[in-house]
């Protein structure tokens, strides 16, 4: 039996994330998007994983091996990615592209055994500290090694940053949130951001890199990150959901920053820390939209205040 390729949840997903006009039609059309690339790259679908931005698919190339299609109804959102991801082509802690077809927001990825995430797992920091100097020593200051110059390629972080606040400030108006995070959290965190990402120093960043975002490729290859939101900005940033992970078990920001900070090259613990503050109303939302006040939660609001 065929795999679901789109059920109503990831629908109404994309739809929250991209608006009816944009993503109805596009869900419709899924199907016969993807019975079209299945073909040209000889992949059998496995299983279909929910994604905010689009949809992955678990696939079987035509050698046996897993190879992973993501597809998504934003041109953007696929150019940025398989330019992000083209820019980390070798490095061993990012996920590798096969091929590409930009035309039908389509990205073909190896695939990654076993493929658990991180979340809900120990940290390995050594690991997580060698996957933030991979992604930050490609792009330093715009300036591509290999000779290329990407700038106009990417968005700059201030960018990324007003995008985000913007849906955060949407959502928590439309959901349980509202009654639980006053507009004004969200607002000077916002302006708290702006500033950082407005001075620092640029690197090519991750843009989205948290537990879920990174995978486990097995003993020999170790963590690996998978679907970036790339930019030019402050590499500290990428830092944040991980510092974030002691706090969420019961310790704080400061046992995060002390054991990641020893395995980054040139870690800034003031702005990792100053980027923690700013970002503290995004990482509550979630669960509060779901109406889901904690211990973790109070006190992210309270870092956020």
């Amino acid at each position: 039996m065929a795999p679901l390729l789109i059920d109503a949840p990831a629908r109404a997903r994309l739809v929250d994330r991209f608006g009816a006009e944009l993503a109805e039609p596009w869900c419709d059309a899924l199907p016969d998007l993807v019975a079209r690339l299945t073909a040209r790259w000889g992949l059998t679908v496995r299983e279909a994983r929910p994604g905010n931005t689009g949809r992955t698919l678990l696939c079987t190339g035509p050698g046996g091996d897993l190879r992973v299609l993501k597809l998504t109804p934003d041109p953007e959102v696929a150019r940025l990615e398989f330019t992000g991801l083209r820019a980390w082509a070798g490095c061993s802690r990012v996920v590798q592209v096969l091929d590409a077809d930009l035309a039908a927001n389509a990205i073909l990825l190896e695939g990654l055994v076993p493929g658990t995430e991180l979340a809900g797992h120990d940290i390995p920091w050594a690991q997580l500290g060698e996957l933030l100097d991979q992604l930050h020593s490609v792009v330093r200051s715009g300036v591509d090694p290999r000779g290329a110059e990407p700038r106009g390629e990417f968005r700059r972080l201030a960018e990324g940053i007003e995008f985000i606040f913007d849906l955060s400030e949407r959502r928590r108006r439309e959901s349980a949130a509202a009654g639980l995070m006053p507009a004004g959290v969200l607002a000077k965190g916002r302006a708290r951001a702006l500033e950082l990402a407005t001075s620092g120093p640029v690197t090519l960043i991750h843009g989205d890199l948290h537990p879920a975002n990174v995978l486990d490729a097995g003993p020999e290859r170790g963590i690996v990150a998978i679907d970036p939101r790339p930019g030019l900005g402050d590499p500290s940033l990428d830092a944040v959901d991980f510092v974030f992970v002691p706090m969420a078990a019961g310790g704080t920001l400061d046992d995060g920053i002390a054991a990641l900070a020893p395995h980054v090259t040139g870690f800034d613990a003031e702005r990792v820390r100053a980027w923690c503050v700013a970002m503290a109303p995004l990482v509550a939302l979630a669960p509060l939209r779901r109406g889901e006040r904690t211990p973790f939660t109070d006190a992210v609001l309270e870092l956020a205040r």
